[in-house]
């Protein structure tokens, strides 16, 4: 019997135990859970307020870009000075892309990308930095602004504000570092607002923007952004086709190819398309536009070594410039461009890339370009321009920054429909600056 009753007393001692605890425990819960409810609730509120918000869940949304400033000391042979501002080669930009599945391989989505520029420090004339050729500066433009529906197996289509088949068509052949800093237009978007001169005199108004004959950024061979209808085929075998329509009438072809070969990575582009659109000119001139373009470029990286070779070809026909009936004009403008050098990552941060470059441009007659009395008279008949640049674009992996300094050079000459050849004061510059991804 003692056992039992000592079994018995345990037993209510243990239970006794239990329900003061119970009773204790929620009153310390309720006071822990409030403090950190608080905190939770205070935290939650702190993310709300800097995270970027969707419209629904069904939708994801990426917020991505890149800030691009520079330092630019230029000398046009007259004059010279320093300007600090936006590298317009790759403005600075915000992009957000939004992208939501249908079924499986299957998703639609929108890109929406804007440029931000502060001063165009690269694109100014050599008078005015504030204001250059009318347009101002601290402005934001819409560079894209489309939707697609995109297949794993049959591929994508774009509608709306978007690249056509040919925009950066040799620029995106870069394969390496320099594709941001001095791809194949780098030459011409440096210094395009820069005035013209011959022994130190202005040659009216132009500018070195203004006798180069490409559709982008004085480049032949490649177009730009457009309001098109764009599709883009799955890679196969490394290949994949491009063809894009739009405008009134801009429509153009590319094939891109990119693969390694042993211990070589391959990439090339090349493209052609026409344009009738009476708003977009390869070649400035009143009337109608018929224009067709063609462009190849590649990249070839030695990957052992780093050791590379860019270079491509570029070419515009203006199909109008028999009907015009002017003498001494020239329909086909043409460029080509050779880039070498050697990309390793010899520092912990990030690869270094070396390299050195040439561009020559042979341009077209340009009946809208006048050319004073002073310097033979008439107008634009063709062009013969040499650009020279050489640079190091150094990686910091950790802040997804590049720091790069180049220096540039430019001569050349120009002829007039009189037959009338005048060379150009060379202009030289050297840039320093960096840009930051996000």
């Amino acid at each position: 019997m003692k056992s039992v009753f000592k079994s018995s007393s345990s037993f209510i001692a243990l239970m006794a135990a239990i329900g003061l605890a119970v009773a204790i425990t929620p009153a310390s819960a309720a006071d822990l859970g409030g403090d950190c409810c608080a905190d939770l609730e205070e935290r939650v509120a702190e993310l709300e307020a800097t995270t970027a918000r969707k419209g629904n869940r069904k939708v994801s949304l990426t917020v991505s870009g890149w800030v691009n400033e520079q330092v630019m000391f230029w000398d046009d042979g007259s004059e010279s000075n320093t300007y600090v501002g936006t590298n317009k080669l790759e403005q600075s930009r915000v992009r957000f892309i939004g992208e939501a599945q249908i079924a499986p391989g299957w998703s639609a989505g929108y890109t929406l990308e804007l440029g931000i520029l502060g001063a165009n420090s690269s694109g100014s004339s050599g008078w005015n930095q504030d204001n250059p050729d009318g347009t101002g500066n601290n402005a934001v433009s819409v560079r894209k602004s489309s939707w697609f529906i995109k297949s794993n197996d049959f591929g994508k289509i774009t509608v709306g504000q978007d690249g056509t088949a040919l925009y950066h068509l040799l620029d995106d052949a870069d394969g390496v570092n320099t594709r941001n800093f001095s791809d194949a237009q780098a030459a011409a978007v440096y210094q395009g607002n820069f005035g013209l001169r011959h022994n130190g005199g202005a040659i009216g108004s132009l500018t070195w923007g203004g006798v180069l004959q490409g559709i982008d950024n004085g480049t032949v061979g490649q177009d730009g952004r457009r309001n098109v209808i764009r599709y883009d085929s799955p890679a196969i075998a490394g290949f994949t086709v491009t063809a894009s329509w739009g405008e009134d009438d801009d429509w153009g072809m590319a094939l891109t190819y990119a693969n390694t070969w042993g211990d070589f990575k391959v990439l090339g582009k090349a493209g052609y398309g026409q344009v009738s659109d009476e708003n977009i000119g390869c070649s400035t001139k009143t009337g109608p536009t018929d224009c067709e373009l063609f462009g190849a470029a590649a990249t070839i990286q030695h990957l052992p070594t780093g050791l590379f070779v860019y270079g491509g070809y570029g070419q515009n026909h203006d199909n109008r410039v028999a009907d015009v009936g002017a003498s001494n004009t020239e329909a086909t403008s043409s460029m080509y461009f050779i880039q070498g050098g050697i990309e390793q990552k010899w520092l912990a941060l990030g690869k270094t890339t070396v390299f050195g470059e040439y561009r020559h441009d042979d341009g077209g007659s340009k009946n809208n370009a006048s050319i004073p009395v002073g310097f033979g008279g008439g107008s634009l008949s063709s062009t013969s321009l040499n650009f020279i640049g050489a640079g190091v674009i150094q990686n910091i992996e950790p802040a997804a920054l590049d720091l790069y300094v180049m220096y540039r050079h430019a001569d050349g000459d120009i002829t007039s429909t009189n037959d009338n050849t005048v060379s150009l004061d060379a202009f030289d510059a050297v840039i320093a600056g960096a840009l930051m991804r996000f």
